[in-house]
């Protein structure tokens, strides 16, 4: 009698495990299902979009045969901007999403914290400036997008929205030369970003400052060059220092210490919006003066080689949504170069 309880116990075991392998089965067979489903559509997917490039040049032609509301902004790339830098001693003012909404009386990125009338004021005047020693840019969004990743595609396309575009354009002429604000900027965004290119762009960059007396006006936290090689080739280097944010507040002590600078000297500004405006102000007094902005962050990245936007320890970065952890650059050679420090 015990002998067939114990039989009919595994009997039933046996059983509970026969379904639960049936179960698994219909289980598995599903999930092949479902993964087979989503292979097909991952290659529909493909083949749609590249059916859409394939025709899409036709498409918009087709729609272009009405008039366009607005038109393409004339931009010369980033090397014509090196070029005349170099050889005519013109000065760059380069304006990006942060200096567009400061002109609208909005607020984008963590440098300009705080909304201030003159500074919108300020860049309009300069994005419409007339001078001729000054090449203003602006970022090369407007049409293609090819050169890019399509990380950089999608950021862009989000941020150009049809009122953004209309509020650029409206601000822009249509018969003036601009110069690409990505010259600063070559890494990271670029499609060819694994490749030899960008080293050649950043090795194009340095001949601006090689064998030059630099004064690099910049943030406190900024920290251009430190730490790398960016700026070896530079005769000498200086520093005058402004706030990490709205450095705009200390504008007229700043602009006053450039003022009290060597006219030989390289000026070579990284302090957000008010860095546009000081290349003009800097240029209309004499000096030569280069919006680098974002450039020694662009190196640092492409010194990790990973083709993308990363923390850097110690350096400010309003494009990295982690908190930072920043305090004074104690590097020797850094400190030794502060010749006024307005932060």
């Amino acid at each position: 009698m015990e002998l067939e309880q114990q039989f009919l116990s595994l009997l039933g075991i046996v059983e509970g495990l026969q379904r639960r392998v049936y179960q698994l089965e219909e289980e598995n067979k599903l999930l092949i299902r479902g993964q087979k489903q989503m292979l097909e559509w991952w290659e529909q997917n493909q083949q749609d979009n590249l059916n859409f490039q394939e025709n899409a040049i036709y498409e918009l032609y087709d729609g272009m045969k009405a008039q366009l509301d607005g038109f393409f902004p004339k931009i010369l790339p980033g090397e014509s901007a090196v070029e005349e830098i170099i050889a005519h001693g013109k000065s760059l003012a380069r304006f990006g999403d942060g200096e567009f909404a400061a002109i609208a009386g909005r607020i984008r990125h963590r440098f300009q914290t705080e909304i201030e009338e003159n500074l919108g004021e300020r860049l309009k005047e300069v994005l419409q400036s007339e001078d001729e020693n000054l090449l203003v840019g602006i970022a090369d969004n407007y049409g293609s997008l090819e050169k890019y990743t399509e990380q950089a595609r999608r950021e862009i396309r989000c941020y150009l929205n049809p009122q953004v575009r209309r509020e650029h354009l409206a601000l822009l002429d249509s018969k003036k030369v601009y110069y690409d604000a990505y010259v600063t900027r070559p890494y990271v965004m670029y499609q060819d970003n694994q490749t030899d290119a960008p080293g050649k762009r950043f090795k194009n960059l340095k001949r601006i400052w090689e064998d030059r007396e630099c004064v690099l006006v910049e943030g406190c936290f900024t920290g251009l060059g430190v730490d790398n090689d960016l700026f070896d080739n530079a005769r000498s280097i200086q520093r005058i220092l402004g706030p990490a944010e709205n450095a705009f507040a200390r504008y007229p002590e700043i602009l006053e210490a450039c003022k009290n600078q060597n006219k030989e000297a390289l000026f070579l500004l990284a302090l957000g919006p008010t860095a546009t405006v000081l290349a003009s102000d800097l240029c209309k007094a004499g000096y030569q003066a280069v919006d680098i902005g974002h450039l020694d962050l662009e190196y640092e990245w492409f010194l990790k080689g990973e083709g993308c936007r990363t923390l850097v320890t110690g350096k400010y970065n309003n494009e990295i949504g982690e908190e930072q952890d920043l305090s004074p650059i104690e590097n020797e050679d850094y400190r030794s170069q502060i010749i006024a420090d307005f932060s």
